[in-house]
């Protein structure tokens, strides 16, 4: 039951998933036969019949999505690169072709749900005391595939809350083929997977601090045509360095898009089957810089990894793996800065207990100490965290997830020390948000979740998944909410 001691104000906003928010997507046929087949029913077409053709299908589609002969061009040079006399093709021809192997992808038809809220990077043109924010919500479509979503709003300095209107178009970011990739990073990662002999620091050792995807395929080419006698040893090595380097890239939106419109939709094999519960924070380091970061879950339909992603901008992101015996399972939120020079994580390691990490560097965590575990009824099943700690003079609120009887989940808070976070200092003996009657349907029923809340004037703003469907948005006094924890 709802903490009635406790004034929770929900507003009346909704993001709901839109069926008609559509991507668009390479149609992949993996039957070499069939794809000939279908080149060739389209070169016996007479000019007039494609011309015809290729009219209708930009009728029906070319509003629908931006640049779309682009994307027909880009796949049909991805199935006709082998193919004979492909520069005999006009185009017209060509855009038919890419026609044949798109599709449309419905990326929010199952569900809009587990939002967290940052500070937006731009704060022009807004009235004085108010903030302007970005929502980043998990959208899940056909074949159950979540991938990152991103809406806009305004808190006034009373706390009225305002989410901007979405674009109905939705994009996908172009994939830099050619990142720079930092090699005490990279050769973290590889001792993290157990692959740090002698000759693969040897290979690594003449590239520079910061090194090109090019210019390190190139040193690996090199090494191992002189490297030819090592055996097995060193083809596992090599390839887990190609697994980390195909699991570790950068992306970029255009521009001109609306943050609406940009939609992160897996690119990676690990996350083949979604990116799932970006919890976001502005990370401000030891200069003052801000950087956003995101945990996440990657999900190749069998196993799960967590990674980070990074952005300054949200128009270039970087996706990384992370190193470490403590980053095996979901559900990690980042500090968001450092702690007496260390970087501090909470996470789960078993499913059911909180734990807290420490590190000296963002992208390995080996060792972790529990936080707490299920000590009220409504959270005996499981407590989890529901996204970044947020600091206050008092120490830093950290909202939980408890799952309970029914699989019912509801949101709760605890306190952390300001200068030792390992230390609980206060926590809500009855849930902060629970599922009410007009929240409790959906594709998973009797839940509230959130992947990370935002303080401003006073007031805690928390974002909230209904029953993995829809999100809303609830508000609360800082000052009122750590009264009550005891």
């Amino acid at each position: 039951m709802q903490n009635q001691e406790i004034e929770v104000k929900r507003h009346a906003l909704y993001i709901v998933p839109e069926k008609s928010r559509v991507l668009i997507r390479q149609h992949v046929i993996a039957n070499p036969v069939r794809v000939e087949n279908i080149l060739k029913r389209v070169r016996r077409l007479s000019e007039e019949q494609v011309e015809k053709s290729l009219a209708s299908v930009l009728s029906g589609f070319k509003h629908r999505h931006r640049d779309i002969e682009r994307v027909f061009e880009r796949h049909c040079e991805g199935v006709c690169s082998s193919y004979p006399n492909k520069e005999n093709l006009s185009p017209a021809r060509r855009l038919l072709i890419g026609a044949y192997f798109t599709c449309e992808y419905s990326l929010e038809a199952a569900a809009l749900f587990n939002p967290s809220i940052v500070p937006h990077p731009d704060q022009s043109a807004i009235p004085t005391g108010a903030l302007r924010f970005i929502i980043s919500l998990r959208a899940t479509g056909e074949g159950h595939i979540s991938s990152i979503e991103f809406r806009t709003g305004v808190v006034n300095s009373q706390g009225t809350i305002t989410i901007d209107s979405s674009t109905s178009l939705a994009s996908t970011p172009d994939l830099n083929r050619n990142p720079t990739i930092n090699k005490a990073e990279l050769l973290l990662k590889l001792k993290g997977r157990g692959v740090f002999s002698s000759s693969l620091q040897a290979m690594m050792r003449p590239l520079r601090r910061n090194v090109t995807l090019e210019q390190l395929h190139a040193r690996v080419t090199h090494y191992r045509k002189g490297h030819k006698k090592n055996g097995n040893k060193q083809k596992r090595e090599f390839d887990v360095l190609d697994a980390i380097l195909k699991s570790n890239y950068e992306v970029r939106f255009s521009e001109e898009l609306q943050l609406s419109e940009r939609v992160i939709f897996p690119f990676s094999t690990d996350e083949s089957n979604g990116m799932e519960d970006a919890r976001f924070v502005r990370f401000v380091d030891d200069e003052g810089k801000p950087t956003y970061y995101a945990t996440y879950t990657a999900y190749n339909g069998r196993t799960i990894l967590p990674k980070l992603l990074e952005t300054e901008d949200f128009l270039t992101f970087r996706v990384r793996t992370l190193a470490g015996k403590a980053v095996e399972n979901k559900g990690m939120a980042l500090f968001p800065r450092k702690i007496r020079g260390k970087y501090f994580m909470i996470s789960r390691q078993d499913g059911e207990k909180l734990y807290i990490m420490v590190s000296s560097t963002m992208h390995r965590w080996n060792g972790h100490r529990q936080l707490l575990e299920p000590t009220l009824p409504w959270e005996y099943v499981q407590i989890g965290n529901c996204g970044s700690p947020i600091e206050t003079e008092q120490g830093w609120i950290l909202l939980t997830h408890g799952v309970g009887p029914m699989r019912k989940y509801c949101i709760g808070a605890i306190l952390l020390d300001k200068d030792d976070p390992s230390k609980v200092i206060g926590q809500l003996h009855e849930p902060l948000i629970a599922p009410n009657e007009n929240e409790r349907e959906g594709y998973v029923p009797n839940v509230v979740y959130t992947c990370g809340a935002l303080q401003h004037n006073g007031i805690l703003i928390i974002p909230y998944a209904m029953s993995d469907y829809a999100t809303s948005i609830a508000s609360i006094s800082v000052d009122e909410l750590i009264s009550k924890m005891w």
